[in-house]
C-alpha cells in the first residue's frame, strides 16, 4: 500500500494533552488515542462523504491525528471517490499497480495549508477535497475537544462507580455542600459528591451548607446525569445500619435484626433475635442505661424507636410488636394473613396509636394484616356473628357458639367450608347434616340478599358502591372486605377484571372469583333493572305524598 504525503510536524499539543489527561485521570492513553481517532474519522466522513475510504491515524512523532484517503487502482473508474484509474496513476507518476490501494494524506490543519494547496493543484481533479478542507479543520478540532472531554467525564464516572459500587447498602458520612432545585441536597462524600433527593429526606430535618450528615447509600446510578451516589435518610435500612454500627453483637452476627418498620422522623420498630441463648437481643440493642439506642435516636434527630423480640409464633410476635398496648385475645386467620387483636377498652387508643401509627408499624414489622378491636366491640361482634349463624335452619345457639369458637364468623364461611370441616363441629351430627347445613347456608344468604334488594328498592337516597357489592349473589361482609382491599370497590370494577387476576388479587380462588363475576353480571343484567324500577316507583310515591301534604 502506498501512502502519499505523510510527514511529521513540530506541533505536539494534542499529544501533550493526551499524556497529561492519561496521567491525571488514570485513563489508559491507548484508549484516549483510539477515541480521538474514531472521532476524527466520524467527522471526516460527515464532511467529505461516507462513501470515501478514510482512515484517521494518530501520529506519535507529531502528536497529531493524520487523515488518509485510500483509492483502489482500476482500469475504468466506476466509483470516483474510491477508485483511481491506472491512466491517472501513470500520468501523475505514482508508484502503484492494478488492484493496489493508493493512500493520500488529507491535509486539514492550518499549518498544512501550503501543502493542501499543492495537493489540490496536483490531485484536485481526482481527490475533490478542496471544498471540505476548511470546514473539516474547524469541525475536527471542535470534535476532538468535545470527545476528549466526554471520554474524560465517562472515565471519571467509571472510576467513581467502580470505587463506590461495593459501598451500596452501607452508611456513609459527608458534608452538606449545596442545595439544588427540587430541594435535593448535594453532599461531599470524599472523592465525589452524593445526592440526597428530596423524596429520601426525613420530614422535619433541616440542613445548612457545612453540616455533617450520615446517610444510607441506596444506589449507585451509573447513568445519572448528576451525582451517581444516591443517598437516603428515610430508608428503613438506615436504622438497621445505625444499630449495626452501635451494637457489636449485631456486627458480629450474634444478634440479628429480623425486620424494620419505619415512618421517617416519627417512629421506628425493629424486631431482633439472638443466636446465643445467653445474649438478650433487646438488651444488647438498648445498651447500658439505654446508651446504644439513644445514640441511634440522636442520629435520627429524636425519632422514637421500639425494639421488639422476634418470636417464631406469629401471635406472640404480633403481641410484642403492638406494645406498649396489652392484648387479651388474638384471633388468627392464616388463610388471609390477618389477625384480630382484642384489647381492653381503655387501651384501644394506645394500641392504635396516633393516627394509626402503632398498629400500622406493627403490621409492617410482622407482615400480618392487623385489626384492633376493643373488648366491648369484640363481644358485640361475637353476639352478632352467633346470631347470624343461628339464621341457618338447623343451627341451634350451642352449635352456633361451637362454630364461632372454631373460626366460623359469617354465613359465607359456612357456605364455602368443606363437608369435613363442618362435620368436625361438636354436636352437628356427621357428614349428611354438614351437607344440609351448607345448603341451608346458601339458601339463607340468598334470602337475606333478596331482602336487601327489596329494602333498597323502597329507598329514595343513592346506593353506595359497598351496598351494590352486597347485592351480588354469594357476597357477604367477609368477601366485600377482601374485594375492597384488593381494589375492587364497585360492581363495575369486578366486571372489568379478568377472572384469574380477580382470584389472585383477592385470594378467593378461581371458583369463587368466577361465581362472583357471574353474580355481578346477573345483577347488572336483570336484578339492577328491577331495583332501579322499584326505586323510581318509591321516589314517585314520595313526591306524590309530599305534594298531597302541601
Amino acid at each position: 500500500m502506498a501512502t502519499m504525503g505523510a510527514t511529521p510536524t513540530s506541533d505536539t499539543s494534542l499529544g501533550s494533552i493526551l499524556e497529561q489527561v492519561a496521567k491525571e485521570k488514570g485513563i489508559d492513553r491507548k484508549i484516549l488515542v483510539e477515541t480521538i481517532e474514531a472521532a476524527i474519522l466520524k467527522a471526516a466522513q460527515s464532511v467529505f462523504g461516507p462513501t470515501r475510504e478514510l482512515e484517521a491515524r494518530f501520529n506519535e512523532e507529531s502528536g497529531q491525528v493524520d487523515l488518509f484517503q485510500y483509492m483502489t487502482v482500476v482500469e475504468a473508474v466506476a466509483e470516483p471517490e474510491r477508485e483511481i484509474s491506472i491512466a491517472d496513476v501513470e500520468k501523475h507518476k505514482l508508484e502503484a499497480t492494478l488492484g493496489e490501494e493508493l493512500g493520500f494524506q488529507v491535509f486539514w490543519r492550518p499549518e498544512d495549508a501550503e501543502r493542501a494547496r499543492e495537493q489540490d493543484k496536483e490531485f484536485g481533479d481526482i481527490l475533490k477535497l478542496k471544498a471540505g478542507r476548511t470546514t473539516f479543520g474547524r469541525i475536527a478540532a471542535q470534535t476532538a475537544k468535545q470527545v476528549l472531554l466526554q471520554r474524560v467525564r465517562d472515565a471519571e464516572r467509571d472510576l467513581i462507580f467502580n470505587e463506590y459500587k461495593d459501598r451500596k447498602g452501607e452508611l456513609i458520612r459527608g458534608i452538606v455542600r449545596r442545595f439544588e432545585k427540587g430541594n435535593n441536597i448535594i453532599v461531599d462524600i470524599g472523592k465525589t459528591e452524593g445526592i440526597l433527593p428530596f423524596r429520601e429526606q426525613t420530614p422535619r430535618e433541616t440542613y445548612r451548607p457545612g453540616d455533617r450528615i450520615v446517610a444510607y447509600v441506596k444506589d449507585i446510578d451509573r447513568e445519572a446525569r448528576g451525582p451517581q451516589v444516591i443517598l437516603s435518610r428515610s430508608d428503613p435500612r438506615l436504622v438497621e445500619k445505625l444499630f449495626e454500627a452501635e451494637v457489636p453483637e449485631i456486627y458480629e452476627g450474634i444478634v440479628r435484626i429480623v425486620s424494620v418498620a419505619r415512618e421517617p422522623g416519627a417512629r421506628s420498630k425493629i424486631a431482633v433475635t439472638s443466636r446465643d441463648a445467653d445474649v438478650d437481643p433487646v438488651g444488647a440493642c438498648v445498651g447500658m442505661k439505654g446508651s446504644r439506642v439513644q445514640a441511634v435516636v440522636q442520629e435520627l434527630r429524636g425519632e422514637k424507636i421500639d425494639i421488639v423480640p422476634f418470636d417464631r409464633d406469629p401471635a406472640r410476635y404480633v403481641i410484642a410488636a403492638i406494645q406498649p398496648a396489652e392484648v387479651h385475645k388474638v384471633i388468627v386467620d392464616e388463610a388471609d394473613g390477618r389477625m384480630e387483636l382484642v384489647v381492653p377498652d381503655e387501651k384501644l387508643s394506645l394500641a392504635i396509636g396516633r393516627k394509626g401509627q402503632n398498629v400500622r408499624l406493627a403490621a409492617q414489622l410482622t407482615n400480618w394484616k392487623l385489626d384492633i378491636i376493643s373488648e366491648s366491640k369484640f363481644k358485640q361482634m361475637e353476639e352478632e356473628a352467633i346470631h347470624a349463624l343461628q339464621q341457618i335452619d338447623g343451627v341451634s345457639e350451642n352449635i352456633a357458639k361451637s362454630m364461632y369458637r372454631l373460626g366460623f364468623r359469617a354465613l359465607e364461611e359456612v357456605s364455602e367450608a368443606s363437608t369435613e370441616e363442618l362435620a368436625a363441629i361438636p354436636g352437628l351430627g356427621g357428614a349428611e347434616v354438614a351437607d344440609r347445613i351448607k345448603a341451608q347456608a346458601d339458601t339463607t344468604m340468598e334470602r337475606l340478599r333478596q331482602e336487601r334488594i327489596r329494602s333498597a328498592s323502597m329507598r329514595t337516597e343513592p346506593l353506595s358502591d359497598r351496598e351494590r357489592l352486597m347485592f351480588i349473589r354469594g357476597v357477604g361482609d367477609r368477601t366485600v372486605v377482601l374485594l375492597e382491599e384488593a381494589g375492587y370497590r364497585s360492581v363495575e370494577d369486578i366486571l372489568r377484571e379478568d377472572e384469574d387476576r380477580l382470584a389472585i388479587r383477592t385470594g378467593l380462588g378461581i371458583k369463587k372469583a368466577r361465581a362472583i363475576k357471574q353474580g355481578a353480571r346477573d345483577f347488572v343484567e336483570s336484578e339492577q333493572k328491577v331495583l332501579e324500577a322499584g326505586r323510581a316507583d318509591a321516589k314517585r310515591a314520595a313526591v306524590a305524598a309530599s305534594a298531597k301534604q302541601a
